[in-house]
């Protein structure tokens, strides 16, 4: 969950680590800290408590002397011990020479740390991080049997003791052209310049410098200079690392004239919609991207899972309608968190499908794990090229958003659905139980789409409005029937992320089996409805809902169809959406949404970029 960078090379190394820490502070902003190598042999630490002005600020006022060309930072979401200055990463040993930075949680710190007091080492944080500084350090000084004076084997040599998920980043004051790093379930990539290399949890942290980079892979360690990387195991020998080129670039990392990244996020969305969808049709065929299952693997298949958590589990919600629709197969869609721990029946024939925007979500990929033991096939749905679920998998399915750097998902979540029905068209096409001319027309309903959301996007203006309006409300609640239900989750979801607000989401059919006991006089609640003319059954029993909601005082906001005037007179606001399939709906009716979730949060005073207590990727179980 935290940010880290590393830099070697000819620039002065503060000022890159700092921006591409802001890159970063998405993945963790309890705490930043930055060391650098100076040409004297010194090695330096600023780090400080908070969001990353704060750091900005210790380092105009402290008098650090952070010059050199080679450093590491680190952005941080705490996990062992609270966000305080001293918990602040980077860590140094004994001698304070050696620097370290970590994402992930070490599982036997409390042992390393007893055997650390025993020898005589005082620590002085509460972290997990320290005692890996000081494991390194003894290493480095051949306190324990290795080479003294070798970073990399000493690395090598303590990663192998560690149990748990991390990435590691270790600096020596002696060697200030050089930096080592390690990673175990926990993301990190090298940036390849020209002269100059980088590392970082995430590409966007040296964008502006290089667009060609290489994944480490699980149990792998990398040296860095000026002149290149190099990568072995943590048994020893080289390792493979595959190298690949970054499709986007700066520019989509940054704001471009939006207020926030959640803005400019909730524009791109038609974008990231189409770029999903191209060149997944040929014509005649429906084609997945990195397709590692053949249509005789995929014909075999009796039943799906689709495992993930929070905005991706709702898209899951959404693709069980479709799937189970168009393929006549079982859909079972499950809390990644939950999955293994209870035991699910997996075989050959099943198929599961792990959605995560990141790539790294621990739960999600510690699910994948779990069914690969089982033998059941594995597609990936992401949106982070070569991280590691889709690397564990059996096949992967692409989503084109782009880099999303808002925390609470918004094009990665509409990116994903239209995924996960890409998903099941390839399913059913396999499977025979759509016609080839079937699949062309749901795929070309599919292509609809991104104007569709492009238009709905037109008509904000009233629901920012609404949202100001309603800010001071103590509870929301949304309800929905059909693939309403999922929207409904996850316009809830939304408004707890961005505004700290109760909010929760039903299914409407359940209204009278307790939550309408929830409902009080100017409560709003907003209704999810379905197309007249294509459900008149479920319209007719959701317009009862919203009578029932009315009649006892609630404030009823109802995102429709356009024209739908049996509706209207119900309705104390009405969002109209342009009119699509019913499978498809969900990708213009969360769109409100979101609008509304970041409008309240905003006339509350809040970050909607970095909500708190949350970040962006959640590495650690």
């Amino acid at each position: 969950m935290c940010g880290i960078i590393g830099y070697v090379g000819p620039r002065d190394a503060l000022g890159l680590l700092v921006e591409g820490l802001r890159r970063m502070e998405y993945r963790g902003y309890d705490s930043a800290g930055v060391s650098v190598v100076s040409r004297d042999g010194a090695l330096r630490v600023a780090k400080k408590a908070g969001r990353l002005a704060n750091l900005e600020q210790e380092i105009k006022v402290g008098n650090h002397h952070l010059v050199g060309t080679t450093g590491i930072g680190h952005t941080r979401w705490a996990t062992h011990g609270g966000p305080t200055d001293r918990n602040a990463h980077p860590h140094l040993d004994a001698t304070g020479t050696l620097a370290v930075i970590h994402n992930g949680i070490i599982e036997n710190f409390a042992e390393l740390r007893a055997e650390l007091e025993h020898a005589g080492i005082e620590l002085v944080s509460e972290t997990d991080t320290e005692v890996v500084s000081h494991l390194l350090g003894r290493a480095y000084r051949g306190e324990t049997g290795e080479t003294a004076g070798d970073l990399e084997a000493s690395m090598a040599a303590v990663a192998r003791r560690l149990e748990g998920a991390f990435t590691l980043v270790a600096a020596h004051a002696s060697e200030p052209d050089l930096l080592v790093a390690a990673r175990r379930n926990s993301p990190l990539v090298i940036g390849v310049g020209d002269g100059e290399m980088f590392l970082a949890s995430d590409v966007s942290a040296f964008i502006e410098f290089t667009r060609e980079a290489v994944e480490l892979g699980q149990d792998q360690l990398v040296v860095i200079t000026p002149d290149g990387y190099r990568v072995s195991g943590f048994s020893g020998g080289e390792a493979d690392a595959r190298p690949f080129t970054v499709t986007w670039n700066l520019a989509a990392a940054e704001k471009g004239g939006h207020l926030t990244f959640m803005d400019k996020e909730i524009a791109e969305q038609p974008t990231a919609l189409a770029d999903t969808l191209r060149g997944h049709f040929d014509g005649t065929r429906v084609v997945l991207d990195e397709q590692r299952l053949g249509e005789d693997e995929l014909r075999t298949i009796d039943k799906v899972f689709v495992v993930a958590c929070g905005s991706a589990y709702h898209s899951g919600l959404v693709a069980k309608y479709a799937i189970e629709h168009w393929t006549r197969l079982p859909v079972e869609v499950e809390l990644a968190s939950e999955f293994r721990y209870r035991d699910p029946v997996l075989d050959r024939d099943t198929l599961v499908v792990a959605v995560s925007q990141s790539g790294e979500t621990a739960d999600t990929l510690e699910a994948v794990r779990h069914a690969r033991r089982q033998r059941a096939r594995v597609l990936a749905v992401c949106n982070t090229n070569g991280s590691q679920i889709p690397r564990e998998s059996d096949a992967v399915l692409y989503t084109h958003a782009g880099p999303e750097i808002g925390v609470a998902s918004t094009k990665a979540f509409l990116a994903q659905i239209a995924a996960n029905l890409l998903v099941g068209l390839a399913l059913a096409q396999a499977r025979g139980t759509k016609f080839s001319d079937e699949v062309a027309r749901e795929f070309e309903a599919l292509e609809r789409v991104p104007a569709a959301v492009a238009e709905t996007l037109t008509r904000m203006d009233a629901v920012r409005a609404l949202g100001q309006e309603i800010a001071d409300s103590k509870a929301v609640l949304f309800l929905g029937r059909h693939v309403g239900y999922p929207v409904a989750l996850e316009g809830a979801l939304k408004l707890k992320e961005l505004a700290y607000m109760h909010a929760e989401g039903f299914a409407a059919g359940e209204l009278k089996h307790g939550p309408i006991a929830l409902i009080e006089k100017g409560l709003p609640v907003v209704v999810v409805t379905p197309s007249p003319s294509a459900q008149p059954l479920l319209h007719s029993k959701i317009l009862s809902n919203i009578r029932e909601i009315q009649a006892r005082g609630a404030r009823t906001i109802v995102i429709g169809e356009e024209g739908d005037k049996t509706i209207a007179p119900f309705a104390d606001f009405f969002v109209e959406l342009p009119a699509l399939p019913s499978l498809l709906q969900p990708l213009v009716a969360t769109v409100p949404l979101q609008v509304l979730a970041a409008e309240i949060a905003r006339t509350r005073g809040y970050d909607i970029d970095k909500p708190r207590n949350l970040a962006k990727s959640v590495t650690v179980e």
